[in-house]
């Protein structure tokens, strides 16, 4: 009997070729979003020091300039945390549609491996039956010759 082949070894080949590749596109993502975050915990640091900064001027001798520039360091800093969020939000969006994509694609092969597995198994039991049948011809064959002897 023939060597077992998968008609579409070529197909599931791509599948785990594309599957790799979203892998990777998502772990990159993935680092770009933990990269964000440590960034949006920078600038809350950040944010909390220029509000302490704030506080201890208020209770200082009143430098109303110096109020001034500590006053729009806070804001200029909850700015910057707002915008930080929305960027987070951004790159959160990009990170779940990539997992989506990568658990499609998984779906995919393992439906793929799995009509394999299924035709390969298939394939045993024909060969099973197969080898068999040339045993079951075998033990007629030396029985006949065993009775003319």
């Amino acid at each position: 009997m023939t060597k077992f082949t998968y008609r579409l070894d070529g197909v599931l080949e791509m599948k785990r070729k594309l599957e790799k590749q979203a892998e990777m596109e998502f772990a990159a993502i993935k680092a770009r979003l933990n990269a964000e975050e440590d960034k949006l915990d920078l600038l809350i640091v950040k944010q909390q020091d220029c509000e302490e900064a704030l506080q201890k001027s208020m209770l200082d001798l009143l430098d109303f300039r110096k109020i001034r520039l500590q006053h729009d360091a806070v804001d200029y800093a909850k700015d910057s945390v707002e915008k930080q969020k929305l960027s987070i939000k951004r790159i959160q969006k990009q990170v779940d549609l990539a997992a989506a994509k990568l658990n499609s694609l998984m779906q995919e092969r393992k439906s793929m491996e799995k009509l394999r597995e299924n035709e390969f198994e298939e394939y045993l039991k024909e060969y099973n039956a197969e080898m068999s049948k040339e045993v079951d011809e075998l033990i007629s064959y030396k029985h006949v010759a065993l009775k003319d002897d």
